[in-house]
């Protein structure tokens, strides 16, 4: 059998392909992209898909989210009209009405016409408590860098840096307000500035008016660290300013910083997720702790008295304990409540939580608790926002498979005795007959015996038929019911079933479910993959020759391994924004920043684990592969596009067949605006329904 499974990157005749703008590789691209599109977009289906994608994501029905700031709604928004997006507020009442009167901040069509730029939305963080005053960043293309420029909300412009503004060059920044004037920020200021994985090392206090460069440092990082960072606590009389450092993706040593300048560790479990509001330190462990003499599993969340426990206390209460099938996905805080999220064999439930008055009142049961009704199975409910410097006011989303989205507010503890009503401000539309739709959860038997649930979405039919699967399996990233309109259009609808795999490395079960795939077990997210494919066929829902998946980022990976470890199981296979050489991972953009998941290729040791799987070392020759859709992005800045340009290049070397595109823009997302995800998904979803058979010509 000829493979390249040994082949080192000094073996590697493909590595010019790793040249992401330069001239021969992006004919290369070119040359690829034409030969794709050209056999996959010549129908009057493909132009009817896409056109009818695109008409979901740019439909006027859809749900305006928004965050409060203030007395006002912000949202953003994109369509047809407004690719780029448009910023905007209005008022709670106003937004009430259903047609709103919105008041617009900012055009990003019109601004990237002005300045004959590529630019993408890529947030801003309003000055806080005024909000006359934000930190715009924009990207290029959709990439992770940015630029940053300060903005006048009431005069709706950008101030220059003569002004007094606060901008930056293009870079993977970190800024954050500290008061009117000061910001802090981590930036690209030449060698030294920036760790080995592209992000912030060195933290600095700016001052309004002055050179970032000349700015005092509070805090820095190791250089092999993946990110310093640095934030400030604003809410009145509980005012703190905290630094600190990653030293991989899932560590944090992080300190409070004193007025004078010391700094003083919390110390919690360097692996723990931990949160400072007002009097309250929280710290959901991610391994076993022992605290006090008592051990809490992996997943549980402490309370602790923020100024006792950096003194020394470890006087403490538990707001959450795991079991085999609940878990905590996270929590948000108002002015006087916390609500956590929990995960219940996948589907959500909201507990709110009243805490004491103070520490003297942490006998057990001290923390009121009760359930917030979340509706029906299989349903996502989450927390959109919250306004805990001001209100006990949330607002929710809740959606699932089937069901459309609502976007809904109350207020916690409106009177003695309840909440506020639930009050729905918008149900999305239904893009798609879900009419004989169901939904189910099986369990799929994994290589060492743990059991791994998956979604099956569709008509409940007695013969087996084409289906569609996805799963991700890392960074304990959970895949949970929800809405998708371009899956119910494009795929369900036309015939097709929808699977979604909840496989280890995620976060469906708690840190545990993640931990459990890291380093040299990440095997088990792909036996656990493999296994829900096996029994999606001994149920009778598919055949091999009618299952389809996809996947991208990690999810990609999963991919790259599922085509060279289980090729026998799919009939087609989309790889999107991949991870395949993990041989050079580490070499390439944020790569670096992901060896506490994947381990160091570097290390023998490590690289003897990582060289089982690696896709790119593992294409062969004398191999049978399903059909393989490949695509990626050349805006792409933290996964290399080199990664799916190499894997191709070798699949035509060895003589298989396979499609490729890639977007010249998009950032990691793949798309910038509506109409190049409806193209993409189009795309996808056409290569699919030729390959597996869904709907006829």
């Amino acid at each position: 059998m000829t493979s390249s499974a040994d082949a080192s990157e000094t073996d590697d005749p493909y590595l010019w392909l790793e040249d992401v703008t330069g001239d021969e590789a992006l004919s290369w691209v070119r040359e690829r992209n034409a030969e794709s599109l050209g056999r996959l977009t010549d129908t009057e289906r493909f132009g009817d898909l896409r056109d009818g994608l695109r008409a979901v994501l740019d439909s006027d029905d859809r749900i305006p989210y928004t965050r409060r700031r203030g007395e006002l709604l912000y949202n953003f928004w994109q369509d047809g009209e407004h690719p780029r997006g448009l910023w905007r507020r209005t008022t709670l009442d106003d937004y009430r009405s259903g047609d709103p009167s919105w008041e617009l901040l900012l055009d990003v069509d019109a601004l990237a016409r002005d300045e004959d730029e590529n630019w993408v939305w890529a947030g801003a963080s309003a000055r806080w408590p005024d909000y006359t005053r934000a930190l715009v960043q924009l990207s290029r293309g959709g990439a992770d860098a940015t630029v940053v420029r300060e903005f006048d909300i009431e005069e709706k412009r950008f101030l220059t840096a003569d002004e007094g503004g606060f901008t930056l060059p293009e870079a993977k920044s970190r800024i954050s307000w500290v008061d009117d004037d000061t910001v802090f920020v981590g930036t690209d200021l030449g060698p030294g500035s920036m760790t080995t994985s592209g992000y912030p090392r060195v933290m600095r206090r700016w001052s309004r008016g002055t050179p970032v460069d000349e700015a005092p440092v509070v805090f820095e990082a190791e250089a092999t660290d993946v990110a310093a960072f640095a934030g400030k606590d604003r809410t009145r009389g509980f005012e703190r300013e905290m630094v600190g450092r990653s030293p991989d993706f899932h560590t944090v040593e992080e300190f409070v910083l004193r007025e004078d300048g010391s700094r003083v560790r919390i110390e919690a479990p360097a692996d723990a997720d931990t949160d400072i509001d007002r009097a309250w330190l929280l710290v959901r462990t991610r391994s076993p702790w022992t605290v006090s003499g008592t051990e809490y599993a992996a997943g549980t969340l402490l309370a602790f008295d923020v100024e006792g426990f950096l003194a020394g206390s470890r006087e403490h209460t538990v707001l959450f304990a795991p079991t085999a099938s609940r878990s905590l996905s996270g929590w948000s805080w108002t002015k006087s409540y916390l609500i956590l999220t929990v995960l219940e064999d996948v589907a959500t439930r909201l507990e709110v939580l009243t805490p004491p008055a103070g520490p003297e009142q942490w006998a057990a049961g001290d923390w009121a608790r009760r359930e917030l009704p979340t509706g029906e199975a299989f349903a996502e409910v989450a927390v959109v926002g919250t306004d805990p410097d001001e209100s006990d006011e949330i607002f929710l989303d809740t959606d699932g498979f089937t069901r459309p989205s609502t976007f809904a507010r109350t207020v916690l503890g409106a009177t003695a005795d309840d909440d506020a009503p639930l009050e729905t401000l918008r149900s999305a539309p239904s893009f798609w007959d879900t009419t004989g739709v169901t939904v189910r959860q099986f369990f799929a038997t994994s290589d060492d015996g743990t059991k791994v649930p998956y979604f099956v979405v569709g008509k409940d039919s007695a013969e087996s038929g084409p289906v569609l699967m996805t799963g991700y399996g890392g960074f304990e990233i959970s895949l949970t019911p929800s809405y998708s309109g371009v899956m119910g259009r494009g795929w369900i609808s036309q015939g097709g079933t929808y699977v979604v795999a909840n496989i280890r490395g995620g976060g469906e079960y708690g840190p545990e479910w993640h931990t459990s795939a890291l380093r040299e077990h990440r095997h088990r997210a792909y036996e656990d993959f493999a296994a829900v494919a096996r029994d999606l066929v001994e149920r009778g829902i598919t055949t091999p020759g009618q299952l389809a998946i996809h996947g991208g980022s990690n999810g990609g990976l999963l991919m790259g391994v599922m085509i060279t470890r289980y090729p026998e199981l799919f009939g087609a296979v989309v790889v999107m924004v991949p991870l395949l050489d993990m041989r050079r991972f580490h070499l390439l953009l944020a790569g670096a920043s992901w060896q506490a998941e994947y381990g160091e290729p570097d290390n023998p040791d490590d690289w003897a684990f990582i060289s089982q799987y690696s896709p790119y070392q593992h294409l062969s020759a004398d191999a049978r592969y399903p059909a393989l859709l490949v695509t990626t992005s050349t805006r792409d800045d933290r996964v290399h596009p080199g990664h799916a340009r190499k894997f191709v290049a070798r699949l035509r070397e060895y003589g298989h067949p396979v499609e490729y595109y890639e977007n010249v823009e998009g950032g990691h997302g793949g798309a910038a605006d509506n109409a190049q995800r409806a193209f993409q998904w189009a795309l996808v979803l056409e290569f699919c329904r030729r390959a597996v058979g869904n709907a006829p010509e």
